[in-house]
């Protein structure tokens, strides 16, 4: 087989066969790595000496190639990777030309990039921030990056950033810091950036400064190599960032970032200090932390080399913003290794310690000791210490073609089209504006250079693909694909039944998750147990029903059920139509749908169960819980689809992911104003959209008169409590991002108390008695109080936070007490209503504490655990802990009232309750997601007070359920 390279030593095997290179080309996927044959001159391959580049003799093929309307019986090899089927002429007759040619060629190598050399980042950055109160718009800027490889150096600019930006912009040296993960030097049986994720891929930040909260997102597109080998990123910044005042400098002290790899994501978090000196001297120091992913297109075929983890340390960091020329400098010098590794070398070549005297631009390369040797780079001259720019246009070195102009820049150059003409789909032709455009095969492209087709026949109108087959058009040419649930080359299908024929919808998913959870409980009857029904293609069916309890209700396109379509057992059934303002135009997708469709065109349309596919609703908006498919582990994730961080869970326990996406609002609308419950103790919930109300008859739900209180349409409503002083409901909006409060009296509107440095506000707490409010905030990773008005708001707790769920609020002894379900270490902790003595209360024997309440009648902090399936009470001293109940399934939102447990549940089978006694149960007629609880009671009892907990949270399935629960050993 004749083996060919871009590389500056192209190498020739002795094997005479062109099909192996082919494959190579079409069907890589398929080729196992003991397939290939050993190449190289440990295996008697001759190594080319500098010098221009060979052709093979011709080759005969035994089969004859067609190709863009042409048929050829021989074709000829280069050692630059360029295949031909004529003889060609010399290099620069047409590789400085571009592409297409004026003859039939493929040049399947040309994007290739050698990764011992320095490289060039080019790009653009665009966006808007704020720096204070001042509005900056960041429009089109220059970025130019320059990676020396030997050493993990990587150096950032951005030219024409404007006041304050520049300034403010300088501790935020993760816009560089990428090209520094991208190249950093190895260390050995570890893999930088570009070993692992290549020249495509997507990074998504988000950046949160101390003390003032600011937060920032950073979105990176790295699009792969252009014409000249240099890499392209396009860099999005929106968002808040502190204020650093003009004239002073930032100082970044070394750090380390540790990195987790994952199939086609890569996850880090860390967090960073950096000094503000000001021009007068006088210095402060702040922080920030990082959460980012990158994605990217993982080779499915590919061995795993690179650890679970990295560490990444950041040395010789600095950053420099330059207000006359406009430009923010960054320059970092990275090393990839193991996790808690510091090594250090017994000689430091000044190549690796930065004491070198090389140029900017010149690359450095360690001899031994404390040799070294500095090389100009590319597009540069000099004798390394000192380097020049060449201009390659002067020079003649480069030819832009006919039509296009010849520009200058540093250490390369531009080609720009004359007036008239544009470029064509290979970046470097100019054709006219008139002309046929050119055409490219998103198959092709990956593998082939751009070429020109003027009129193509469409050869699937007669093709000989497998009746399992479909056949592709393609620019020249066709090829053939199996069908789903079948293997082959598309010529030949053969079924496999251990791969689905497509992934499972939503309501599959559904069905099948609720399905298992009943098959794990053995052989107990579902009695009570909703099971969606879906039609033939997956989607759910208009009309479902509760096989137990007869009941029956309409349902839209995502499974929610439609008001005042439920039907009791024996009546006419609803003629159910899905809404048409449920659906949404199907002309342009959204970035969950692409990033979907681009996975599943990668992995073939056959992902494997422990591939990445993300999970989008039905409105392509990313479902806040994401998980791997065959569900080894999960993550919560926001509206653009960014882990939060803390969630990701790899015990089989599924996280609870709060939505920020409200659904779509259905007209018409009722007015948002109160509809009082009756008088008594009621209980309040919150369902999304809407607040509503159960009657209590002593301990007894009164589902007859339940009812809407309000209805909040936009809203996505988790935290609840109640003030019995004044008869007002509280409550926290995480789509919104707003706190507000109702009077339960009729005709009553909404008041919004807190709309500000609100970024997912869950658990609520009211303290009747001082007349405040506590709430948590999971995404600003806080708590905070205020007074019941909104006034005399401060931060108790800012440290020590990951996702703060549920808070409670102990009035007569005054304490506070509150969950935070961090995957990595979840605990319940309390402290002062003042924020003074924070101590952990409960930490080992925990998953998911989502619900909290306390028990004023035996003086003792109760919570539900999702995660662990127990409700259990401990008392505030951290002693007496005991289970109440071991067998729960899904619980969120939680309360008591005379010894008596209300909770919300996700999820709803009958199990055996042991000692615990199922007393009642209520399945509120919409079936959306219920979330806090608490009790409205007809006058305040001082010390005694039933406070309640509340839950948060997006649940797994979509079976919503109220319970009451007693206990065995409570007298009732």
């Amino acid at each position: 087989t004749l083996f060919f390279s871009c590389s500056p030593n192209s190498v020739i095997s002795s094997f005479p066969s062109v099909s192996v290179l082919l494959c190579a080309g079409f069907l890589v996927t398929a080729i196992q790595r003991e397939d290939l044959f050993q190449y190289g001159p440990g295996s008697g391959d001759s190594v080319l000496q500098d010098g221009d580049d060979e052709t093979s003799e011709v080759v005969k093929l035994e089969r004859r190639l067609y190709f863009y309307e042409a048929e050829f019986s021989e074709l000829y090899v280069g050692t630059n990777g360029i295949i031909s089927m004529q003889d060609f002429p010399r290099e620069t007759q047409y590789v400085d030309d571009g592409f297409p040619t004026e003859f039939p060629v493929i040049a399947p190598f040309l994007a290739d990039i050698d990764t011992s050399v320095p490289h060039r980042v080019n790009g653009k950055v665009s966006g808007q921030i704020s720096v204070g109160i001042a509005q900056v718009d960041l429009s089109n800027m220059d970025l130019h990056a320059y990676v020396v490889v030997s050493d993990g150096r990587a150096y950032t600019a951005i030219s024409d950033v404007p006041e304050p930006a520049g300034w403010a912009l300088m501790p935020v040296s993760t816009i560089g810091g990428l090209f520094g993960w991208l190249f950093a030097l190895e260390l050995p049986n570890h893999e930088n950036g570009f070993s692992i994720a290549g020249a495509i891929f997507t990074r998504y930040a988000e950046i949160t400064f101390y003390p003032g909260n600011e937060k920032l997102r950073v979105t990176q597109e790295v699009k792969g190599l252009d014409a000249e080998n240099h890499l392209t990123v396009h860099t999005q910044i929106h968002g808040h960032v502190p204020f650093v005042p003009p004239g002073a400098t930032v100082q970044i002290e070394p750090f380390k970032e540790i990195y987790h790899y994952h199939p086609s994501v890569v996850t880090s978090t860390s967090t960073q200090e950096y000094k503000v000196i000001s021009a007068g001297g006088h210095s402060e120091t702040f922080s920030y932390r990082i959460s980012q992913n990158i994605s990217y297109y993982e080779c499915r075929h590919a061995p795993k080399t690179v650890p679970n983890a990295q560490q990444l340390r950041l040395e010789r960091v600095f950053v420099l913003y330059s207000k006359d020329e406009q430009v923010l400098r960054y320059a970092i010098t990275n090393q990839i290794g193991p996790v808690g590794g510091d090594p250090k070398p017994v000689v430091e070549n000044p190549c690796y310690s930065g004491t070198h005297e090389c140029d900017m631009t010149a690359q450095c390369i360690p001899g031994d000791g404390l040799q070294y040797q500095c090389q100009c780079a590319t597009g540069y001259r000099g004798d390394g210490t000192n380097c020049f720019d060449i201009d390659e246009c002067a020079e003649g070195l480069v030819s832009c073609g006919s039509q296009a102009l010849c520009i200058n820049l540093q250490g390369t150059h531009r080609c720009e089209c004359r007036r008239g003409y544009e470029f064509a789909s290979d970046g470097r032709t100019c054709v006219g504006k008139i002309a046929c455009h050119t055409h490219r095969s998103p198959f092709l492209s990956a593998i082939l250079a751009s070429f020109v087709s003027f009129l193509d026949v469409d050869e699937c109108n007669h093709h000989n693909c497998h009746p399992h087959a479909t056949c592709h058009n393609t620019p020249g040419s066709y090829n053939c694909r199996c069908l789903g649930g079948y293997d082959g080359d598309g010529f030949q299908c053969t079924p496999h039944p251990d791969v689905p024929s497509r992934l499972k919808t939503a309501c599959e998913q559904h069905r099948d998750n609720l399905q298992a959870e009943l098959n794990q409980r053995g052989s107990q009857p579902n009695v009570g147990a909703y099971i969606p029904q879906c039609d033939e293609e997956g989607n759910y069916r208009p009309l479902q029903c509760h096989g137990s309890t007869g009941y029956c209700w309409c349902v839209d396109s995502r499974g929610q059920e439609r008001p005042g379509t439920r039907t009791p057992p024996g009546s006419t059934l609803s003629v159910c139509v899905v809404p048409e303002t449920t659906l949404r135009p199907k002309t342009v997708s959204t970035m969950c749908e692409r990033w979907r469709s681009s996975l599943l065109e990668h992995y073939g349309g056959q992902p494997a169960p422990h591939h990445y596919i993300p999970q989008c609703d039905d409105l392509g908006n990313f479902s806040p819980l994401q998980c791997y498919g065959d569900n080894s582990y999960c993550w919560c994730v926001d509206a653009q689809g960014r882990e939060v961080s803390g969630t990701r869970s790899h015990s089989g326990i599924i996280p609870a992911c709060l939505p920020t996406v409200p659904p779509p609002t259905l007209q018409p609308t009722p007015r948002p104003d109160v509809t009082p419950p009756p008088l008594g103790t009621v209980l309040l919930y919150a369902q999304g959209q809407q607040i509503g109300s159960l009657p209590l008859n002593g301990t007894r739900i009164n589902k007859e008169k339940a009812a809407v209180v309000l209805a909040l349409h936009g809203s996505i409503v988790v935290g609840i409590d109640y003030d019995c002083r004044e008869r007002m409901v509280y409550w926290t909006d995480v789509a919104g991002r707003t706190i507000s409060k109702a009077s339960l009296q009729a005709g009553s509107e909404p008041e919004i108390i807190i709309n500000s440095g609100l970024l997912s506000p869950e658990g609520l707490a009211v303290d009747h008695v001082r007349r405040k409010m506590f709430w948590v905030d999971s995404g600003m990773d806080k708590i905070e109080t205020a007074r019941l008005d909104g006034t005399e708001r401060r931060v108790l707790f800012d440290t020590d936070l990951v996702n703060p769920r549920a808070i409670v609020v102990d009035s007569h002894r005054g304490n506070l007490y509150w969950t935070d379900w961090n995957r990595e270490a979840p605990k319940i902790e309390t402290s002062t209503l003042d924020g003074e003595n924070r101590r952990v209360l409960v930490s080992r024997d925990i998953g998911l504490p989502n619900a909290l309440t306390f028990d004023y009648f035996r003086k003792q902090i109760c919570w539900a655990d999702a995660g662990t399936k127990r409700l259990e009470c401990i008392l505030p001293d951290g002693s007496g802990r005991h289970a109440i109940h071991s067998n729960l399934n899904y619980p969120f939102g939680m309360t008591v009232h005379s010894n008596h447990f209300y909770y919300t549940d996700w999820r709803r089978y009958v199990s055996n309750l042991g000692s615990l006694q199922l007393t009642d149960e209520y399945l509120p007629d919409q079936r959306s997601h219920l979330y806090g609880i608490t009790v409205a009671l007809p006058r305040c009892f001082y010390g005694k007070r039933t406070s309640a907990g509340l839950n948060v949270g997006l649940g797994f399935s979509f079976s919503r359920l109220l319970f009451k629960l007693t206990s065995s050993h409570i007298v009732l």
